[in-house]
C-alpha cells in the first residue's frame, strides 16, 4: 500500500480512508444480479482473508472461533468500528452490497490495525447480497447479534418485497441467529420503522426486549450514534424508531 505522502486516497493526518473517494449511490438494487465469490457453504468461508492474525491458515479447528455479529449493510463501517473495541474477543463482519462501500470499510480496518496494534483484528467486511446468501456464510444458531441499521425504506409498496427486515427474510435470520441472539433495527423513517417492528412482533421467533434490558444493553446508544447515517439524522434533529428484538425458541 502506498504511503499517505503519495495515496491520495488517505488522510495525511489519520492515515484513513478518505470517504469521497468512495462515494457511492446511497443503496443498491438487492434484487439484482452482481458477480462477487460466494461461499458455497459456512465451512467455506475463509476466516484467514478476514482475520488474518487470528486464523493465519484457511484450516479452522473443530472449536475454533466463529464470527457471531454481521452488520447488514454496514455502510461505511461505523458500527463496526465501535463494536470492535467494546467486544474485542467477539469475531464479527459487515456485510454490504456496493463496491466501493465494501472497498472504503476494508481500507479503513487495515488502516487501523496499522496504527493500533493487535486492535481491529476481530472485525471484517465482505462484498455479498445478505438478502439472498445469510445462508452460505452463517451456520444454523451461530450468530449472536444482527444489525439492520438505517436500511433502504423502499417507499413504493410495489417494492416492498426489497425491503431487508421482511416475513419470510425474518425466517432466515431466526435461522442464523442463536436463542436468545438479538436483531437490532433503526430507521429515520416512521413507516419504516412501524413495517420492521410489525413483522418482528408478527414472528413466532421474536419476541421484543423490555424496557429495562434496553437500557443496560450497551449497544442500544450506537445505534444512532456510530453511522453517518446515525450522525446525519441527529445533526438535522430528526427522529429515529428502533425496535429490538430477541430470538426465542419455538413453541411446543
Amino acid at each position: 500500500m502506498l504511503d499517505n505522502e503519495t495515496n491520495p486516497t488517505l488522510s495525511k493526518s489519520t492515515g484513513l480512508p478518505r470517504k469521497r473517494f468512495y462515494r457511492a449511490r446511497a443503496h443498491s438494487n438487492p434484487l439484482s444480479d452482481s458477480h462477487f465469490p460466494i461461499p458455497i457453504s459456512p465451512a467455506n468461508v475463509d476466516y484467514s482473508t478476514h482475520y488474518p492474525q487470528l486464523f493465519p491458515s484457511s484450516e479452522r479447528s473443530e472449536g475454533s472461533k466463529k464470527i457471531q455479529f454481521a452488520d447488514i449493510g454496514c455502510g461505511f463501517g461505523g458500527l463496526l468500528i465501535s463494536l470492535s473495541t467494546l467486544f474485542p474477543e467477539t469475531l464479527m463482519i459487515g456485510m454490504e452490497l456496493r463496491d466501493k462501500v465494501t472497498e472504503y470499510v476494508k481500507e479503513r480496518i487495515l488502516a487501523l490495525r496499522g496504527t493500533n496494534p493487535g486492535q481491529y483484528q476481530n472485525v471484517s467486511v465482505v462484498r455479498t447480497n445478505s438478502m439472498k446468501y445469510i445462508p452460505n456464510y452463517f451456520e444454523k444458531g451461530q450468530l449472536s447479534k444482527m444489525f439492520f441499521l438505517f436500511p433502504d425504506p423502499h417507499f413504493k409498496e410495489k417494492n416492498h418485497r426489497r425491503r431487508v427486515i421482511s416475513p419470510h427474510l425474518l425466517d432466515e435470520y431466526a435461522y442464523v441467529l442463536q436463542v436468545g441472539g438479538i436483531i437490532y433495527t433503526i430507521t429515520d423513517v416512521e413507516e419504516l420503522g412501524d413495517w420492521m417492528k410489525a413483522c418482528l412482533e408478527n414472528h413466532p421467533l421474536f419476541e421484543a426486549l423490555t424496557n429495562q434490558e434496553l437500557k443496560v444493553d450497551p449497544v442500544i446508544k450506537l445505534l444512532s450514534s456510530a453511522t453517518e447515517e446515525g450522525q446525519k439524522v441527529a445533526r438535522n434533529g430528526g427522529q429515529t424508531f428502533q425496535a429490538v428484538f430477541r430470538r426465542i425458541a419455538p413453541s411446543l
